[in-house]
């Protein structure tokens, strides 16, 4: 036993999840070795501000410092940067490193986060196509993204998601011209509310986005250099792009979990404490589903998530149940706009308007509340910060207003929690 309590800890992943994870072991009184293995040449940083703020060139390198090295290094946790890990050898308790190497190990967190979908289409791979998950993807972007302001050419957003949406407004903000193709019939048709897709619509339409729904993609055309020089749609039209930026989804990445024998379901499967099929292994952030009481599985791509379950796994190895049970939350800005969102709203059946221009969405500000079998699941507020704080507040006590209430700007919310 005491050889399992000296192989101490280690984190596949340095993101959000994984940070959590090794600072929740220490401030939970784990006095071993924790090792966190990266496999980019980064210390741990925010990904958030990719698509926006650093994309945007407002915001430099130290602010996109989540943990410095050194802050880690107080805290006597080791990151290891550009680590690949090989396998994962269970009877052995031990992770096996690209270079041959082996880390032992008496608790094992797997935190390796997801990868973007790729594009299976002719032209997929031309120089000048790009997903969005790391530094040097934004990078690699923004470079493009000045390439195409001192050429005057346009950029082609593949993925009417959140951070599709997001470069789109980031692009249309430098000047560029842009179109995003969503094949579906409206932006964000699995998170919104047809109301609030339909006005994100206009939000972009009216910032000069050209937005092409129901987009049937045959190829991406290329240039003599091997370079993206356009998009061809399946009905023949060529939209000219010397940017195109696919954002289409993610696929969690349980690749070292599956060859390991862990049960995987569209991620690694953990309950709401982050365990994984091995007592021995938990899991934390995107590349998890979590099965929920009823049996299903719920997967969150957010910061929230990959913070709660990085406190609830480290709970977890220190043998104490902490539970995930907190609403979901999420935000994204485009423009001057804040959307922040909590709880899930799908399948909801009623919605109520709250603005500061009474029951519509005409205002600065307003908030969609979203009911089922009239109680409220979600709520989905634009620069309505309050709203959605108390929003959270009322979700987390499953407390609810009635849709007349929620539409009612004279009623107070807040009275329902006192």
């Amino acid at each position: 036993m005491s050889d399992s309590i000296q192989a101490g800890i280690v984190i596949i992943g340095a993101g959000q999840a994984g940070v959590q994870t090794a600072e929740s072991l220490r401030t939970g009184g784990y006095a071993g070795s924790i090792t966190l293995l990266g496999d980019e040449p980064h210390g741990p940083y925010h990904r958030p501000p990719l698509s926006k703020a650093w994309l945007a060139g407002e915001m430099d390198g130290a602010q996109l410092v989540m943990r410095a090295p050194e802050m880690l290094a107080r805290k006597q946790i080791e990151l290891r940067t550009e680590v690949k890990v090989a396998s994962i050898d269970r009877a052995a308790q031990q992770v096996r490193l690209a270079d041959g190497s082996a880390l032992p190990y008496s608790g094992l967190v797997l935190a390796t986060g997801s990868t973007p979908r790729s594009l299976p289409l002719p032209g997929g791979n031309a120089a000048g196509v790009h997903a969005l998950r790391s530094r040097e993807d934004a990078d690699a972007i923004a470079q493009r993204l000045a390439l195409c302001l001192q050429q005057q050419r346009p950029v082609v957003v593949i993925g009417g998601g959140f951070i599709g949406l997001e470069v789109a407004a980031t692009a249309r903000k430098k000047g560029l011209d842009v179109t995003v193709l969503e094949a579906a019939p409206r932006l964000l048709g699995r998170v919104l509310a047809p109301a609030l897709s339909d006005w994100y619509a206009e939000l972009h339409r009216g910032h000069g986005v050209q937005l092409v729904f129901d987009a049937r993609i045959e190829a991406l055309e290329t240039d003599s250099d091997h370079a993206v020089s356009g998009v061809r749609l399946v009905d023949g039209s060529l939209l000219p792009a010397g940017l195109v930026v696919v954002g289409i989804g993610v696929h969690a990445n349980d690749g070292l979990a599956q060859a390991a024998g862990l049960e995987c379901e569209r991620g690694i499967v953990v309950d709401a404490c982050g365990r994984s099929s091995d007592p021995a292994i938990v899991a934390a952030g995107d590349c998890t589903a979590r099965r929920l009481a009823d049996g299903s599985l719920i997967r969150l791509e957010s910061v929230q998530n990959a913070t709660e379950q990085g406190k609830s796994a480290a709970a977890a190895l220190l043998g104490q149940e902490r539970p995930f049970t907190a609403t979901p939350w999420f935000w994204s800005d485009q423009y001057d706009k804040k959307l922040q969102m909590a709880g899930l709203s799908g399948g909801a059946e009623a919605w109520a308007i709250r603005g500061n221009m009474g029951g519509d969405m005409a205002g600065a500000s307003f908030s969609i509340y979203h009911f089922r079998a009239g109680k409220l699941i979600a709520v989905d507020s634009v620069n309505a910060a309050k709203d959605h704080l108390q929003a959270r507040k009322l979700l987390d006590a499953g407390l609810s207003p009635s849709p007349e209430q929620a539409a009612d700007l004279g009623f107070d919310l807040g009275s329902l929690l006192k």
